[in-house]
């Protein structure tokens, strides 16, 4: 497991200004930081099945005690990770997210092209 970045998980007042000057919107911050923190989830769900799936060998019985208790610890370590809402806010506000809204760069380029016809229509 790779070494992740100290987060504190506990609840931290923040400025919803510092939210909305990536995308001049606040609920488009929301969806993207929803997506983030599914991606992360997802990632440590996978992360977290392939290390369990290290254990499922048809053992004895003092074995499987062994194996039981690794198991526990690794999940307990899950458990006390930060969550990935968290995660995904700390790597916004750190600049470490890349995005782009489609929706939005199609109607800035219709802007740009009817501002070109304006020019060339003007001369």
């Amino acid at each position: 497991m790779e070494e992740k970045k100290k987060i504190i998980n506990t609840t931290i007042t923040r400025n919803t200004a510092d939210f909305s000057r990536q995308t001049d919107n606040i609920y488009e911050t929301v969806a993207m930081l929803t997506k983030r923190a599914n991606q992360i989830a997802a990632e440590e769900k996978k992360e977290l099945h392939s290390r369990i799936d290290d254990f499922r060998t048809g053992g004895d019985g003092v074995d499987e005690m062994f194996e039981n208790r690794e198991q526990i610890e690794i999940v307990r370590r899950y458990e006390q990770m930060p969550k990935p809402t968290l995660e995904a806010t700390e790597e916004y506000l750190e600049g470490q997210i890349y995005y782009r809204n489609p929706a939005k760069e199609d109607k800035q380029a219709a802007k740009f092209e009817a501002m070109e016809e304006e020019v060339i229509n003007a001369n």
